[in-house]
């Protein structure tokens, strides 16, 4: 069973003070729910609420056509939907059916633009608690979610952690670290420079696509590894029938058009077409903002009230959200007294690891759900273990089989 709905939660305050008359929330739903088995998915930046395939989906599912996680979550997948009702819900602040800065403000008539409220991670998680309740979900049985997605997994541990049985964060981090956050003031600055952008205001005229263009492909950059892009792309040229639109300057026209730029021009092309530039300035923003340990003494105060189990999943090869913040993470959570096993995997995919490699992501998921981390070997790199907990070796889903 599956189910693709909006529901209108009235009126919603921010966590900066200010509210909006009403919030309506993307949400899709899959399997049914026998009071227990409920399991929250939490997308990651661009992503919606369209978690996995439906049969009634088509070609036009919230703007993306695809599935973000479908070899993951759905019928006999690691997040089995025969056995487990699944709920992931679009956040506040994107363009995928919940209410964000291109959506219509009830008072004016217009699309809200930038005097849409500041968004946080915390938003998010209020918002999916909301939907819940509407929904008739209590406890969950699970919360999931990768890269930012896996921020509001931890906020779920901080803000309800009653609600919580197990929890998996996926490629993420208690926060960002320098170099991100200063990757993501450039991308958010090629959209404010466009000529187009009109202080967000630009919904009755062209849209800053040339900046929202070249924050994608800064994106991108940062969701892959040295060696995935090595392999991908070297140093080829994409060929004399490859035709840009255009050099950016005569000089350029003597040098080859390469592999890497024919990529990234095509995914900022496909990007523009679906994503709304304010969207992702809100987004990034609230990335950026994310602290697990704001208003606490520090991570491990932050986890301490959560009771159930904490499973982390990172990649060798991301330097986006790094194998080292995983496991300060996992620290944490083992200083708070909470269960918890952090698991390495061996992959040059960069950060888009947790996407594109479901045989890696989708085991350790599986046992979480089903056995909780007493399931299998689960890998973990505390004190306990023999092995000093510095050097926390990748491993591979070998370990999670028969």
């Amino acid at each position: 069973m599956t189910t693709k709905d909006t529901v209108d939660l009235g009126e919603f305050q921010f966590l900066s003070g200010e509210s909006i008359p009403s919030l309506e929330v993307a949400y899709e739903t899959y399997g049914e729910f026998t009071g227990e088995n409920a399991v929250l998915i939490c997308h990651a930046l661009t992503g919606s609420s369209h978690v996995a395939r439906r049969p009634d989906a088509g070609d036009d599912t919230a703007g993306q056509a695809r599935a973000w996680w479908g070899d993951v979550v759905g019928p006999g997948k690691a997040i089995d939907t025969t056995e487990y009702y699944v709920v992931c819900a679009n956040v506040p602040g994107s363009c995928y059916g919940t209410t964000g800065p291109a959506s219509e403000n009830p008072e004016t008539g217009e699309p809200y633009g930038t005097d849409f409220p500041p968004v946080t991670v915390g938003d998010w998680t209020r918002a999916q608690r909301a939907l819940l309740d509407e929904l008739g979900v209590g406890r969950l049985h699970a919360v999931v979610g990768g890269s930012v997605g896996g921020m509001n997994v931890l906020d779920w541990l901080r803000r309800y952690p009653d609600d919580v049985e197990r929890a998996a964060a996926v490629a993420t981090a208690a926060r960002l670290d320098p170099q991100c956050l200063a990757l993501d003031t450039v991308a958010r600055r090629a959209i404010t420079s466009d000529p187009n952008w009109n202080g967000g205001h630009y919904y009755d005229g062209p849209e800053p696509d040339a900046g929202l263009a070249r924050a994608r492909q800064i994106g991108h950059i940062m969701y892959l590894s040295k060696a995935s892009m090595g392999r991908k792309f070297g140093r080829r040229s994409a060929g004399r029938e490859t035709v840009r639109e255009g050099p950016p300057d005569p000089a350029a026209a003597f040098f080859p058009y390469r592999e890497v730029e024919s990529y990234l021009d095509y995914q900022a092309d496909k990007f523009t077409d679906r994503f709304d530039a304010n969207s992702y300035l809100y987004m990034t923003r609230a990335m950026d903002d994310f602290d697990l340990s704001a208003g606490y003494e520090g991570d491990a105060d932050a986890l301490a009230a959560f009771e159930g189990e904490l499973l982390l999943i990172s990649f060798s090869g991301d330097w986006h959200f790094t194998v080292e913040q995983s496991e300060s993470l996992a620290e944490a959570a083992r200083d708070a007294d909470v269960d918890v096993a952090h698991h390495v995997v061996e992959s040059d995919h960069g950060h888009d690891a947790f996407l594109v490699e479901p045989e890696n992501v989708g085991p350790p998921l599986s046992e979480l759900l089903r056995e909780g981390l007493s399931g299998r070997a689960i890998t973990d790199t505390g004190p306990d273990d023999e092995e000093d907990s510095s050097s926390f070796a990748p491993v591979h889903t070998s370990l999670f089989s028969d």
